[in-house]
């Protein structure tokens, strides 16, 4: 049974806080009915604009289990990050959908933003070392045109 006391999450908090530092974000940690560990990503400078759903307003509820095949760049590497710190040390998963069976640690949940406060994007630069192309900042459009790639 999954179970997650304020001392896991005493424990988790300081490797959460240090991820959320490196890339520019801010957030808070909860625990839900006792089970999951949440994060709450408040505002930053990761643009999850291409991400979210119109139709929620600046509010994205994370899939732990596809951040890889729905988040890329910047955006996934953050959130694989921020999934293994909530995860810690002592986190197992036994668990068996074939028979009904889950036994885990804990559970995880990721939230950008919030129904009643939408993320805020700060726009603050992200680290040369985070960027997808560090030679090129990802701010800045060329004003080189290929005269090859245009089509009429």
């Amino acid at each position: 049974m999954a179970y997650v006391s304020q001392q896991d999450k005493k424990d988790l908090t300081p490797a959460i806080k240090a991820v959320l530092k490196k890339y520019s974000m801010k957030g808070s940690v909860s625990v839900r009915n006792h089970s999951t560990l949440v994060v709450k990503v408040r505002s930053g400078s990761i643009d999850f604009q291409d991400y979210a759903n119109p139709y929620q307003d600046g509010y994205i509820d994370v899939n732990v289990y596809h951040i890889d095949s729905h988040y890329n760049g910047v955006a996934r590497a953050f959130l694989n990050e921020l999934l293994e710190a909530m995860k810690g040390p002592k986190y197992f998963n036994n668990d068996d959908a074939m028979t009904d069976y889950f036994h885990r640690s804990h559970y995880t949940d990721i939230e950008i933003g919030a129904y009643s406060k939408p993320y805020v994007f700060t726009g603050c630069a992200i680290p040369v070392e985070l960027r997808a192309n560090p030679a090129k900042p990802a701010n800045i459009v060329s004003n080189n045109i290929n005269t090859d790639a245009i089509v009429f």
